[in-house]
């Protein structure tokens, strides 16, 4: 079943609902993934890589609200922002944990012989092209620093 269809389908459920926070996220996301569509302009669905892309951007720009929102002691805006990403998270692939991103990087600067953190861009590369949707840009930038280093 396609991401469209699921999310079709939740917002259908969500209605029934009448959980307001999880239509929200849901429309957004549909939203989305329609303006994905149209921008490339073929008739074509997004793949499965792109979808994944397009989620962790929403979820991304949520967490970045929702920290803001707490850093101007604003609870209020903020737990709406992460009960959409809770909601959003249900469609991507489950997360790595950091050991498990960790040993993957490390494997990686093994078979690239790379040292030093010049080696950064293609270590950086490789990974998230070998862990895409399963952690974050950022925590992956983290353990690569850390194990360059």
């Amino acid at each position: 079943m396609s991401l469209q269809t699921q999310i079709m389908d939740e917002i259908k459920n969500a209605m029934k609902a009448k959980d307001t926070v999880a239509l929200e996220a849901l429309r957004a996301v549909k939203s989305e993934l329609l303006l994905a569509s149209t921008v490339s302009g073929s008739k074509e669905d997004l793949s499965e890589e792109e979808e994944i892309k397009l989620l962790q951007r929403l979820v991304k720009t949520r967490k970045e609200s929702a920290r803001i929102f707490t850093e101007q002691n604003r609870p209020d805006l903020a737990e709406p922002e992460l009960a959409q990403v809770a909601v959003i998270e249900k469609f991507l692939p489950a997360q790595l944990s950091e050991e498990e991103v960790e040993a993957v990087i490390a494997k990686i600067i093994a078979e690239t012989g790379a040292s030093g953190i010049a080696s950064m861009g293609k270590v950086m590369g490789l990974a998230s092209a070998q862990l895409g949707g399963t952690a974050e840009g950022k925590t992956i930038s983290t353990i690569v620093k850390k194990l360059l280093s």
